[in-house]
């Protein structure tokens, strides 16, 4: 098994890879080996458990943290909030609500929906989208972020995200909307409970928080 001088893992998001970037570019030399997984919410637990990762970015909501906390507790990992935002529909331009200033999920009820799947025996907690309890009769599943984005437009489906889509693209081929809701979503990382982080894990938790402060506030 390769052994790599720093690796995160996280759910399938945009933002923690700026902070990673911005992290081994900051750290520069001759010769280095980094790793930057996208995995399931158990897969993020596991890597972080078996310190394969240093650390997992992780997003869990109102409605979600007692479970998520509960599991990531049982597994000897601790959450650390960085940021709150609230949840956005992810939409293609050519979406017909695309011009909606809201939207609430039974306006959604007729296009696709389209989603991380996690995996048969995952809790719906799991879930990387607020509101994967709500029983949706058009459901797509997928195990990757570029398909999830091409999906959507493709077939004008929907996601659920917490709007913050940066990255080379900027987001740009998703608009995001607000969604009529009353959860909130808690975006942070999971790390071996008691367990200080290294100096490297210490500067991306530091630029993720910044980037994450400023993503949920512009």
């Amino acid at each position: 098994m390769a052994v790599f001088d720093f690796a995160v893992s996280g759910q399938h998001y945009l933002f923690d890879v700026q902070s990673f970037a911005h992290t081994i570019l900051a750290r520069g030399g001759e010769q280095f080996s980094y790793a930057l997984r996208d995995r399931t919410t158990q897969g993020v637990i596991d890597d972080v458990v078996a310190g394969t990762s240093e650390l997992g970015v992780v997003m869990q909501t109102s409605a979600t943290k007692a479970e998520l906390d509960g599991a990531f507790a049982a597994a000897g990992l601790e959450f650390h909030e960085l940021a709150s935002s609230l949840p956005r529909v992810a939409l293609p331009s050519s979406h017909p609500l695309v011009n909606a200033k809201s939207l609430a999920l039974e306006q959604l009820a007729d296009y696709p929906y389209v989603y991380f799947e996690q995996g048969p025996d995952a809790p719906l907690a799991f879930h990387e989208e607020a509101l994967a309890d709500i029983p949706r009769a058009k459901k797509v599943a997928t195990t990757d972020r570029a398909t999830l984005t091409e999906l959507i437009m493709a077939i004008n489906g929907y996601t659920v995200t917490s709007g913050i889509l940066v990255g080379i693209t900027d987001g740009s081929a998703l608009t995001t909307i607000p969604l009529q809701t009353d959860v909130v979503l808690h975006l942070g990382y999971v790390a071996p409970a008691g367990r200080e982080l290294s100096p490297m894990a210490q500067r991306f938790v530091a630029h993720l928080q910044k980037s994450l402060e400023y993503y949920t506030t512009h």
